[in-house]
């Protein structure tokens, strides 16, 4: 079963929407026997092929982010790599694999986050992004720092904001403990080290790198 032929069977099923759909078969198998039910479903293709195809889509669907983070990175190098940069080190796969970033070059490292950003509570998604833009910030290189977004407006004002950092860092002590070792007692929000760090690292929006509409 393609993952193409999977997507047809269950746009099938869905229809123009998955609720109506949904309540129009629930009313339909009201009363039904076994002979109704098997009947209904050889009408309506749900059978083993179909079950299947959920299943295959399921299977895909679970590892959609990193599916996204590592055809993100490929499509973005042919538009950020400049001319005589050659590709160091990649990490496609889920966390970093090893390497140190998701991107290194001869003249760049960079870290990744395909997240779309929806201006809400967004704790979990903040933490990642300081921690990445942390660990490029304090990374000893000569080369050029970059944290590559979906959009500007919303890490940006979080980098910009007041959130302390004994939350953002709940499960990341030892950074907190070199940051105020580093940096002093006297920087306890995110907007405190940005200020600090703002200079070094880049941050930029992918979206006009991997030809996806903002």
């Amino acid at each position: 079963m393609t993952i193409d032929k999977a997507l047809h069977a269950l746009a099938a099923f869905q229809g123009d929407s998955l609720t109506k759909s949904l309540s129009g078969i629930e009313r339909r198998i009201i009363g039904s026997g076994v002979e109704d039910v098997d009947g209904f479903c050889a009408e309506h293709g749900i059978d083993g092929d179909f079950m299947d195809s959920a299943v295959a889509v399921k299977r895909v669907a679970g590892q959609i982010n990193v599916i996204i983070h590592a055809a993100g990175i490929l499509r973005s190098l042919a538009g950020l790599l400049e001319p005589g940069e050659k590709v160091e080190s990649v990490s496609l796969g889920a966390g970093n694999t090893g390497r140190q970033f998701d991107l290194e070059t001869n003249i760049r490292i960079a870290e990744y986050k395909f997240i779309d950003w929806q201006g809400g509570a967004e704790s979990i998604r903040q933490n990642g992004i300081f921690k990445d833009f942390f660990e490029l910030a304090e990374y000893e290189t000569h080369k050029k720092k970059f944290l590559y977004v979906v959009g500007t407006e919303y890490p940006l004002r979080f980098f910009k904001g007041g959130r302390a950092l004994t939350s953002v860092l709940s499960r990341h002590p030892k950074i907190l403990a070199q940051i105020k070792e580093k940096h002093g007692e006297h920087v306890t929000r995110v907007r405190d080290y940005y200020e600090l760090k703002k200079s070094e690292v880049i941050i930029c929006d992918v979206t006009p790198f991997i030809g996806r509409s903002a």
